[in-house]
């Protein structure tokens, strides 16, 4: 049975129990919050001891270099020996501006102390003052000089009913990240792309958008966007501004709820993307938002003909429990 030693105390865990789970069974307060090994809430670093291959999935190459890794996805074969992560993970952030995009969603613009290099479509960790953390794509370029972020009000949500009802313009946060794979990667700028998402999985596909724009991307670019209703569609004056000033993007909002109308699909996401675009031969896809959504409509690119390694996908998971940190 292996046991992790954290700030100078070793603990005895379980088999198959991950380094997250035996810490916080022991008392220990940490950062977490899917507890999937999606949202980097809770990476720690290694300071002796192997950690298994399955615990760095999805961290950038420079990470995994120094030892970082995902404690909820690390169960060691070893006693392993493990530290919070240094503070060149961790940026110090402002709130510049909060403001309503629907209904259930606000936008918040975080302005980090120091630069932060990332790219559109990458997600972060908020970690609030009292150690509350959540994870949140970044819709905006870097050159904008801050994080633009998308937060839907969850019931009960701790996070982001802080967001959406106390948080004000001035008050500071921590940023933990960069962290994800799904972003646009410069090269085959004749290659038509595919970006479909539901809720605020837009957030990383309008940021997608606008830095392929903004690398000239000459291919035919498609942007769906699904919803129960339309109160759940935003930025929509935005995106079909958008798609009227570049002729290679079209906008396609789509409802699952409600009347047909101009410019307005509804049914399924998935229908009305195959509906436009029987066969997906050399695409390039981005798919974001509800997990059962993501994967079915990774799998029905796939079959459409979009090879595997041109499929990006985030999938938005929910916060397993109330996440702090020491």
């Amino acid at each position: 049975m292996a046991s992790v030693r954290f700030e100078g105390v070793s603990y005895a865990l379980m088999d198959g129990e991950s380094v997250l789970d035996g810490l916080l069974r022991h008392g220990r307060r940490l950062s977490y919050s899917c507890k999937a090994g999606v949202c980097a809430s809770c990476v720690m670093k290694a300071a002796a001891g192997a950690v298994p291959q399955r615990a760095q999935a999805g961290l950038k190459d420079s990470w995994k270099a120094r030892g970082y890794f995902l404690a909820c996805s690390c169960v060691p074969d070893e006693d392993i020996d493990v530290v919070s992560p240094d503070a060149d993970l961790r940026f110090p952030a402002t709130i510049r501006s909060i403001r309503k995009l629907s209904p259930d969603v606000v936008e918040a613009r975080l302005v980090t102390d120091s630069a932060m290099d990332f790219y559109a479509g990458q997600y972060a960790t908020i970690v609030r003052a009292d150690g509350l953390a959540r994870s949140y794509s970044i819709a905006s370029l870097p050159e904008a000089g801050e994080l633009e972020l998308h937060i839907r009000k969850i019931p009960n949500g701790a996070m982001s009913t802080w967001f959406h009802e106390q948080a004000r313009a001035g008050d500071r946060v921590t940023v933990i990240g960069p962290s994800g794979e799904c972003f646009y990667v410069p090269g085959r700028e004749d290659q038509p792309l595919l970006l479909a998402g539901t809720g605020t999985g837009l957030a990383p596909l309008y940021g997608i958008l606008r830095d392929a724009i903004a690398r000239t991307h000459r291919g035919t670019i498609y942007l769906f966007h699904g919803a129960l209703h339309t109160g759940g569609l935003y930025l929509v004056n935005e995106l079909r501004e958008i798609a009227r000033q570049h002729t290679q993007v079209s906008y396609v909002p789509s409802i699952l709820r409600g009347e047909a109308e101009e410019g307005l699909v509804v049914g399924a996401l998935d229908q009305a993307i195959t509906n436009r675009i029987p066969n997906f031969s050399g695409w390039r896809g981005y798919v974001c938002g509800d997990p059962a959504i993501v994967q079915s409509l990774k799998m029905k690119l796939f079959l459409a003909g979009m090879a595997s390694k041109d499929i990006h996908a985030d999938a938005f998971i929910p916060a397993a429990a109330p996440a702090v940190c020491s």
